[in-house]
């Protein structure tokens, strides 16, 4: 006999989650154009347009991710009285997004 599967948890990007889907997969289809161009030995300033074009589309959803965490799960996390917490886990996801090179 099967357990049921317990459902879902409701993040703050639930309701968008599709759009989400979108979004990655057409960021995964930039990143596989990009490989190509490495193979085809395209001109290394093209290939470079394109990585910064990717890494502003993952930008973007970074940014609505924040935005959804903030406006969903620190809210909650306000309420159940674990404001410092979530707070600190939030400034040390955006320190990890700051941080590159």
């Amino acid at each position: 006999m099967t357990t049921p599967k317990a459902p879902a948890p409701t993040r703050g990007y639930t309701a968008t989650k599709e759009q989400l889907q979108v979004r990655l997969r057409r960021i995964e289809g930039q990143v596989r154009g990009v490989q190509s161009m490495v193979e085809e030995d395209r001109y290394c300033i093209d290939v470079l347009t394109q990585i910064s074009a990717i890494q502003a589309a993952l930008d973007k959803v970074a940014l609505g991710l924040l935005d959804d965490h903030v406006g969903h799960c620190m809210s909650h996390g306000r309420d159940e009285g674990r404001e410092d917490e979530v707070r600190m886990e939030m400034m040390a996801a955006v320190g990890r997004l700051m941080r590159r090179g």
